[in-house]
């Protein structure tokens, strides 16, 4: 049985900025260890989230381009993304609209069970699959 670990933003952040670089290297070679099976990464939306925070403020990523690194460490294998379909739909949504990381989850999740979104944010309303109600 593989050994599971609950992964925080850092490790995230490491593997991908390479800095520092001892903590980077240690971050690869967690990630091959869950490459080969020997260890699982579970991952959940708000460490999703903090890293998409932190990639475009701190480390000054484009946010696409730090939407797309992400989707990409989180499809590797041995890494399980809590609620999977609704963080991978949030990247998505990041990829063809400008809006936050909890508007596009709020929308995703909305898009995937068919459930419409109480908000006053018209920012919603440009997916054309989720329905926004504005309680008067």
């Amino acid at each position: 049985m593989s050994t599971r670990y609950l992964v925080d933003t850092n490790i995230l952040l490491r593997f991908l900025s390479g800095e520092p670089v001892k903590q980077a290297e240690a971050t690869k070679r967690l990630f091959e260890a869950a490459a080969s099976g020997t260890v699982v990464l579970d991952i959940s939306p708000v460490i999703v989230a903090e890293a998409m925070y932190t990639l475009v403020s701190f480390y000054k990523v484009d946010r696409i381009d730090a939407a797309r690194q992400l989707a990409a460490l989180l499809r590797r294998r041995g890494v399980k993304v809590r609620e999977a379909d609704q963080v991978f739909g949030t990247l998505e949504r990041l990829l063809k609209s400008n809006i936050g990381f909890a508007d596009a989850f709020l929308a995703a999740g909305a898009a995937e069970e068919k459930v419409p979104i109480a908000s006053f944010d018209r920012d919603l309303d440009k997916f054309k699959d989720v329905t926004r109600f504005e309680p008067a």
